[in-house]
């Protein structure tokens, strides 16, 4: 059964009304699309965090306003850190006959025999935008890093796209690579400059102060 999450549409933009809707329990959201244009609507944020965690930035599902459904993606996610809050949803009523391009997230899988040996592992992209069907769009770039020794890397070129989309980014892109460990220099211990008198521990100071207060009394 596909994913559904309803909507409702959403006459006002203050800045007021945005913030009752958050308070209630709502997201400000809009959709976008040729049938569409530009639809401001609200959604439940239970609802909304469901469906992303099932259907991930790039997976289509329904979108139900007021019992008309539309295939959309989630197209941008506006999230506030201090608040733990969800702002602003952007939804894309997309054309399941027509590809599109998404930025879609590289994860880096298994543990590299070379970071093993004492490398370390740098990771060049953290996204990569693919071109594909709507509903062949990858969930994540999944890169397996595990046969990767010191001076190795993985580009663009060598992963092995899916049969049904394409990378966009530059064949010879690096996505990752395990580089030799840097090593800091040792400090050489500071050399004692010329003329610098040794300074004198307590008791030497002591044994000084009464030899003078000795000679004062003579």
């Amino acid at each position: 059964m596909a994913t559904v999450l309803k909507a409702a549409p959403r006459k006002e933009s203050k800045g007021s009304t945005l913030t009752s809707i958050r308070k209630e329990g709502g997201i400000p959201a809009v959709v976008y699309g040729k049938e569409y244009g530009n639809l401001p609507i609200q959604i439940e944020a239970i609802d909304f965090i469901k469906t992303y965690r099932n259907e991930g930035k790039t997976g289509v599902f329904s979108l139900d306003i007021e019992g008309e459904k539309t295939d959309v993606m989630i197209y941008d996610i506006q999230y506030d850190m201090i608040k733990n809050q969800y702002i602003h949803i952007d939804f894309y009523a997309a054309n399941m006959k027509v590809e599109m391009d998404a930025d879609v997230p590289v994860n880096v899988v298994s543990e590299a025999q070379g970071v093993k040996d004492g490398g370390v592992l740098q990771q060049g992209v953290f996204e990569l935008s693919v071109r594909a069907l709507p509903k062949e769009l990858p969930d994540s770039i999944d890169v397996d890093v595990e046969s990767l020794e010191i001076g190795d890397s993985i580009f663009v070129k060598d992963l092995k796209s899916g049969a049904r989309f394409e990378f966009n980014n530059d064949p010879d892109e690096m996505v990752v690579s395990i580089v030799p460990p840097t090593e800091e220099p040792e400090e050489e211990p500071a050399e004692e400059e010329e003329g610098d008198e040794p300074e004198l521990v307590a008791g030497e100071e002591e044994e000084g102060g009464t030899e003078n207060e000795e000679k004062t009394e003579e």
